[in-house]
């Protein structure tokens, strides 16, 4: 282990924690609302007594912005309230790129190094980047910057409108770095055990960001989240639980019986109906955090409450991270048990997903509930990807991660904005979008035209990869294949028929100022990038595919 190999990979996990220690110890003490922000200060003290229980908007789980008089933004709908956020954001926001500048950095230097395949590890294995971990570092960087970029426009028209003070806007960033943190931990880690530590870290901090609002809606949303991922965790622990004693009865020993490289050189020693269902139990439980049946049931609802930057996070990267684990065990699974086990599980377990996520798009009304049905509906294209299990697959599976959380990450993003400047997260009520405000309008339009698989975003790539390898996988997988691209024209039509209601017709124009959407176009950059070249991303993307084929 050289000091290089330790910083860099230790740093994606270690900056986001000490950035996030940082807005905690300017936080306490600095308990008093900061200098410089004192209409937020009289909007504090003039709130009514009662408006802290008020629920702002409850509309079938939508949000929306509290009506006047009652903590609400003093400007009417519109750009002139966006307008007037746009001046009051705060330089400290902007501290929080930070994290996912470093991320990026190690990324993109561990990717360099990790192109000819073969891994490094740091502090006794404890840490290790191969290919696949480079590719995820990537893909977590990636969406974290935009993410993160754009929350000082958000933070700063929820300042404006009275429904964030200063002690809630440390708060919101010292959270965000744990997640990120959480994460970037989840996906340098060798050891299964870390991993789960980690994922279930995740779980944690997000509830506290899903009810960040403390709206009735978003609170119940927390509690929903909290419930149904615990319970997933949990098999995910037992499962992890099992796996270990699995190693433990063939022979390995204690300190390594929950390593990932050392549980798959030796898989064929596991007992098969131990290994058969502790990687059901984990299948079940990452899958749960992956927004996969049967326990769903908490993604619409924890998206569409959550802060939108938030939101961008937990669809983007948080269901891919859970779901790289997934493809982890997958691998120690089919060395042991065979290929077809996972096969017909996740091949299942995708079909059912893409089913559900098709029919509630069809019945959808709110936009960020039909973005997060929309993720349900990617990630099951992925997981179809990993029953799959050839070389392509893989790396159309890993491509669609990328592709998704970039395109995902704008859309919820875009999303934020529309609900501020629009007032409602209903479809009904946002008309004439590309009219009012012609940037936004095209951003999210964009978005929603890359997550429907249009070239040359690569998510056209990706899902055509996917098919080739279904139909050339025999005669079973096929007729999955077949049955998962009818969902997918049916999640298609229903997805963009609703984004063409919200974007045409007529409206007044807002004078909208595009300064502040500049990291969505980033995003649909990148997205439109790797889609027409992989360039020198080409290379990591085959290894990382290699790092998850069967044995």
């Amino acid at each position: 282990m050289t000091a290089a190999t330790a910083l860099f990979l230790t740093a994606p996990a270690a900056v986001p924690l000490v950035v996030a220690a940082g807005y905690a110890l300017t936080g306490f003490a600095r308990r008093e609302l900061p200098r410089g922000l004192p209409t937020v200060r009289r909007a504090e003290r003039s709130r009514p007594q009662h408006a802290e229980k008020a629920a702002p908007v409850t509309v079938q789980g939508a949000t929306s912005i509290p009506p006047r008089g009652k903590g609400a933004d003093p400007s009417p709908p519109g750009e002139s309230a966006v307008a007037s956020s746009e001046r009051a954001r705060h330089p400290s926001d902007w501290a929080a790129v930070a994290s996912p500048t470093v991320i990026l950095t190690c990324a993109a230097l561990l990717a360099a190094d990790r192109v000819d395949g073969g891994s490094v590890s740091a502090y006794s294995g404890l840490l290790r980047a191969d290919a696949l971990t480079a590719w995820m570092l990537l893909v977590v960087g990636a969406v974290a910057f935009i993410a993160c970029a754009s929350a000082p426009a958000h933070l700063a028209a929820e300042r404006a409108a009275g429904s964030a003070t200063a002690w809630t806007v440390w708060r919101y960033h010292m959270l965000v770095q744990t997640f990120l943190g959480a994460m970037c931990l989840a996906v340098v880690s060798a050891n299964l055990g870390v991993l789960w530590v980690a994922i279930e870290a995740t779980t944690v901090v997000t509830a506290f960001l899903v009810g960040h609002r403390r709206t009735r809606t978003s609170v119940e949303a927390a509690w929903k989240y909290v419930v149904i991922c615990s319970a997933g965790i949990a098999l995910a622990f037992l499962g992890t639980v099992l796996l270990y004693y699995a190693a433990r009865q063939a022979g390995i020993s204690e300190a390594w019986a929950l390593d990932w490289p050392t549980l798959v050189a030796r898989a064929d020693r596991l007992d098969p109906a131990v290994t058969r269902l502790g990687i059901s139990l984990v299948i079940l439980g990452y899958g749960a955090k992956a927004g996969l049946v049967p326990l769903h049931a908490w993604l619409p609802d924890a998206h569409s409450q959550a802060p939108a930057p938030v939101s961008a996070l937990m669809s983007g990267v948080l269901l891919a991270v859970a779901l790289a684990a997934i493809l982890r065990y997958r691998v120690i699974a089919d060395a042991a048990l065979g290929a077809g086990f996972t096969r017909v599980l996740l091949a299942g377990i995708a079909l059912l997903t893409l089913a559900l996520a098709a029919g509630l798009l069809l019945a959808q009304r709110d936009y960020k509930r039909m973005l997060a049905y929309s993720s349900m509906e990617h990630m099951s294209l992925i997981a179809l990807a990993a029953a799959i299990g050839s070389p392509l697959a893989l790396a159309a599976g890993l491509l669609h991660i990328a592709g998704h959380g970039l395109a995902k990450g704008t859309a919820f993003c875009a999303s934020g904005r529309i609900l501020r400047l629009r007032g409602t997260s209903k479809i009904g009520r946002v008309r004439g979008l590309l009219a009012q405000s012609p940037w936004l309008g095209a951003l999210f339009g964009l978005a929603v035209v890359a997550l429907l698989g249009f070239p040359p975003f690569s998510l056209f790539a990706s899902e055509l990869g996917i098919a080739r390898a279904g139909f050339a996988a025999g005669a079973g997988l096929g007729w999955v294949t077949a049955a998962a691209l009818l969902l997918v024209l049916i999640a298609f039509a229903a997805l963009a028929t609703r984004t063409a209601r919200m974007l045409l017709g007529p409206a007044e124009p807002s004078g909208e100022s595009p300064s502040a959407l500049w990291p969505l176009v980033l995003g649909l950059m990148a997205c439109a990038a790797i889609g027409i070249a992989t360039g020198p991303l080409g290379d990591l993307l085959t290894q990382a595919a290699a790092v998850i084929e069967r044995p």
